[in-house]
Formats: structure tokens, sequence, C-alpha cells
């Protein structure tokens, strides 16, 4: 029995140089959540802007302290809300939804978001 090195992945030149170089490649876009500015939207809850395009699609860290609520209904509009749960459990008004849960509301749907423990959610709208 013979041992086999394993496979490295073969890049580009121009991924090559961009990498050693310390750049980025083209048409990425990244942000630390620590350096995204927090604006306060209710007591307790948290947002810090991402990324966004000229379209109108957002991506965001949501942060909701313990015992925290929306005031009033999270309508979705013009489009859907994509939603990860980071850490804690998040509640939409119906049911909990602990770390790890994954959440499409379609475009005109509504919850009232809300969490008994805290949590952080990652919150995409691919249309605004």
């Amino acid at each position: 029995m013979t041992k086999q090195k394993p496979r490295t992945a073969q890049k580009t030149q121009a991924e090559d140089t961009s990498v050693r170089a310390g750049g980025q490649l083209p048409g990425y876009v990244w942000s630390a959540v620590h350096d995204a500015p927090t604006h306060e939207i209710f007591p307790g809850i948290r947002v810090r802007p991402l990324w966004s395009d000229g379209n109108g699609a957002k991506a965001q860290l949501l942060e909701m302290d313990p015992h925290t609520c929306w005031e009033g209904v999270d309508v979705h509009e013009p489009g859907p809300e994509e939603v990860f749960v980071v850490s804690g459990v998040f509640n939409d008004g119906q049911r909990d939804y602990p770390a790890g849960s994954f959440i499409h509301a379609p475009a005109g749907s509504w919850h009232i978001p809300q969490t008994t423990s805290g949590c952080t959610l990652f919150v995409f709208y691919p249309e605004g």
C-alpha cells in the first residue's frame, strides 16, 4: 500500500497574486460585525448594517436583548426576508426558533419579532 499525497486546489495566476498581495478577489465585499455601526431601532434592539447594493438588497445583523419585543408589526415589503438565528432563541410571535434555525418570510407576510433569552440574527433582504 502506497501513501498518496493530498491534492491541493490549483489557483489561477490572478487568484494567487491577489492572495499573496493581501488583496481581494474582484467583486467581493466584506465587513466585520465589530466595525459595523450600531443603530438602536427600539429599546434593546439594534441593527448593524453589513452590506447593501444600489437596488435595495441588504444584509444586516440584528441584536435583541433578553425580554425585548418589536414595537408594532414587522411587514415584509417590498420583498421577502431571510433570517438565520446566529445565537439565542428568536420568536416571531408564534413560535421559538433556536440558534441554527433558518426562516424564509415571503413578501407581504408579517410577524412581531421578540425574544425572552436574547438573540442575534443575520437578516437578508434580497429585494429591499
